[in-house]
């Protein structure tokens, strides 16, 4: 699948998964994706857990609550991250894991698997992803921000309508209707 087709067909999935396992290279091949993000002066403050055994996987989502709705998924991968200052006293966590969570989206999309950003669900002041980060065995110093269940959608994944290109994308000036992309829906 090339880049462009694995971003119309990424989209957030909360239905069921069926049983088959995600094999670990292909687990692999997503967090290298996720890797290979770009970072904010080079800081690489994102890591990743990937979970692929059944009892682990359980023991993690049993700290979900409230549970996440026919979450069965054979995978998961936890994003970690990390408050390093990169310059002038500004931290750029939160642009790290955001992009190595796109590019690990659509690796999945593209591998033709499902998947869902669940961050403020676990990291409300509830403080689910501790719980998570501590089955995981996560160091202190590391903060647990993203859950990604991974696996085959049991049913047909179908994204929102989205808003219009030309209402949401203009060349040279906001709102600038004058100079259309041909193509462009």
């Amino acid at each position: 699948m090339d880049i462009f087709e694995a971003i119309r067909a990424r989209h957030s999935y909360r239905g069921p998964f069926l049983p088959d396992p995600v094999p670990r290279e292909d687990l692999a091949r997503i967090m290298e994706a996720g890797l290979a993000a770009p970072s904010g002066c080079n800081k690489q403050t994102t890591s990743l857990v990937a979970i692929d055994d059944a009892d682990v996987l359980a023991r993690v989502r049993a700290h979900i609550d409230p549970p996440l709705r026919r979450e069965n998924a054979p995978a998961a991968i936890c994003v970690l991250t990390q408050r390093i200052c990169a310059y002038r006293d500004k931290c750029f966590a939160i642009q790290d894991y955001s992009a190595a969570i796109e590019n690990m989206l659509l690796a999945i999309a593209a591998l033709g698997y499902a998947s869902c950003w669940y961050e403020g669900h676990i990291t409300d002041d509830d403080r689910i992803c501790d719980r998570m980060a501590a089955e995981l065995g996560v160091p202190e110093g590391y903060e647990l921000v993203c859950y990604l269940p991974v696996g085959k959608p049991d049913r047909t994944v179908h994204g929102p309508k989205k808003v219009a290109f030309g209402e949401r994308a203009w060349f040279n000036a906001f709102g600038n209707t004058a100079q259309a992309c041909e193509g462009q829906a």
